[in-house]
């Protein structure tokens, strides 16, 4: 595994390893390119892609990156959890080939004048609470996935708007990457693994499991009353029952349009945003519709 972190240096890097795959005797057609692109603080759901990438695909690399276009003012970009000596721990474990670890300088040499918007997907849930997250964050995949030029690219599901968004982004813009989503991963009792989650105090871990558990009652009162707003309304109800839970939104929506009334998507997306303190947490339920 090597660590890299300046553009040239993994461009280069990327096409020396390319290079040797085919002087030994491999295909150039062969040589599949696995991206995951973090911004570190790693855990097991990292692990799973990285996992994946490393089954499906001749290199993999792993960025590991604090992006502060998706991060607002009053945010914790500062705070965010940094932990790199435990995240190259964690990926060599995984068989990473290479781990692009940029400075900001790096990534932003001189301030942007181009951003990378995607329209409506990005008018509701954290798009809405958040003003210019996902500028941020599609600018900055946009960056690497330019950079890495990869075969495939792996992101977990728990965001399953920037899922979306990505997703949206690669078809509008032909970028060649193709973006594998993955599953939720979770801890043992339910919760949504997140950096994020070594924030919370005990008692905040114990009730933010209302928010799995609210997620996975999901299916049976969609039966009960195959109504959206009486389902988003028996959710904020049940996640109120935790006293230090202030609910940020609630919201069910088609996806991944993140309409409202489109009924030819497949799926519906019950995705929750509830802060713990200071914490906030994001978490999401997929059903399969005309089961």
């Amino acid at each position: 595994m090597k660590v890299i972190q300046t553009v040239h240096e993994l461009r280069t890097k990327i096409y020396e390893m390319k290079r040797q795959k085919q002087n030994g005797a491999m295909a150039a057609d062969q040589i599949i390119v696995g991206f995951v692109p973090t911004m570190g603080f790693l855990h097991a759901g990292h692990a799973s892609l990285l996992q994946r990438a490393r089954r499906e695909c001749e290199i993999v690399v792993l960025s590991i990156f604090v992006n502060p276009l998706q991060f607002g003012p009053n945010e914790d970009f500062e705070r965010y959890p940094r932990d790199p000596e435990k995240d190259l721990a964690l990926a060599e474990q995984c068989e990473v080939d290479f781990v692009f670890m940029p400075e900001t300088a790096e990534m932003y040499p001189q301030p942007m004048k181009t951003k990378v918007i995607v329209a409506e997907l990005t008018d509701t849930l954290c798009g809405a609470s958040r003003p210019g997250h996902f500028d941020g964050v599609a600018t900055v995949v946009a960056k690497l996935l330019n950079i890495v030029e990869p075969d495939k690219a792996y992101f977990g599901l728990k965001d399953a708007q920037q899922v979306a968004v990505i997703t949206q982004m690669v078809e509008d813009l032909h970028i060649r990457s193709t973006i594998v989503p993955c599953p939720i991963v979770r801890e043992e009792d339910g919760l949504a693994m997140s950096s994020r989650n070594v924030y919370l105090s005990a008692e905040q871990r114990k009730q933010a499991l209302i928010l799995s558990q609210a997620l996975q009652n999901a299916d049976q009162w969609l039966a009960e009353d195959n109504n959206v707003d009486a389902l988003e309304k028996r959710i904020r109800n049940f996640i109120q029952t935790a006293p230090l839970a202030e609910i940020d939104y609630v919201k069910a929506l088609y996806y991944p349009s993140m309409q409202e009334n489109n009924h030819l998507d497949q799926q519906l997306l019950i995705a929750v945003a509830v802060k713990f303190g200071r914490t906030r947490l994001i978490d999401n339920r997929l059903i399969e519709l005309n089961r």
